[in-house]
């Protein structure tokens, strides 16, 4: 690569950010430019970025009255989409990319809450984003909604017993996963400073399990930031 790639990142709120694929970008070329849309961050010219990622999020694809800015996100979306830009979406950003380019993300029949492996579709095995990644991977999960209609000219990589669409790719230059790849040392800390997740986690899954949670995450943390540097790779490596 000629310069650095200059990413940019749609954030919906701090503690859902691009976490350990911060250490990992300086080696790879990479700078993350983040902006805080639940701030009110305005959207820059999409045109001059190299690429643009979409993290997650408490709210829905659905909730653009409460979350005005999600209209143009999804617009700014789709417009990277039209480019043929280069995309890359964690949790609400795989719901969003979904929706804006036409399919759905609805209530999920199962939440996935906790550490989960993902198994490949027949497409997935012979992908080259999920390439060098072992299926044994627990990746943390937090979702209560899922794709349930992908868009137009979309391959589901992979699922879980739960969730039939953790990975897709739309063309060849836009990939998102349900998962949080992006798990790093700080992440769970954010993610329990979200005003009522707590309670929430609590009631799905009560004490015992909400203390599984956390504990689970953090000993496979070494095991998925792995994962999450080969998953790096081979997305650049597909898309540049």
């Amino acid at each position: 690569m000629p310069h650095d790639l200059r990413i940019l990142v749609f954030k919906h709120m701090s503690c859902q950010n691009p976490g350990i694929f911060r250490d990992y970008a300086p080696d790879r070329k990479v700078q993350f430019e983040e902006i805080d849309l639940y701030r009110g961050d305005s959207i820059p010219d999409i045109r001059n970025f190299d690429a643009l990622w979409v993290m997650g999020g408490s709210m829905n694809v659905w909730e653009e009255e409460e979350f005005p800015w999600l209209k143009q996100e999804k617009q700014a979306i789709r417009e990277v989409h039209d480019r043929g830009m280069p995309f890359f979406g964690v949790c609400l950003g795989h719901q969003l990319l979904a929706d804006a380019l036409g399919g759905t993300a609805t209530p999920s029949a199962q939440a996935e809450i906790g550490s989960f492996s993902i198994q490949p579709t027949f497409e997935g095995a012979k992908h080259r984003l999920l390439e060098g990644i072992p299926q044994g991977v627990q990746w943390a999960n937090v979702h209560t909604v899922e794709v349930t209609t992908p868009p137009e000219n979309a391959t589901i990589l992979a699922r879980s017993h739960d969730c039939p669409n953790h990975a897709m790719a739309v063309g060849d230059h836009a990939y998102s996963v349900q998962f949080h790849p992006e798990v790093c040392k700080s992440t769970m800390s954010g993610w329990l400073s979200i005003p009522g997740i707590t309670p929430k986690i609590i009631d799905l899954l009560g004490e015992k399990g909400f203390h599984e949670f956390t504990h689970a995450i953090e000993i496979n943390r070494r095991h998925t930031e792995k994962a999450a540097a080969r998953l790096f790779d081979n997305w650049l490596s597909l898309v540049f």
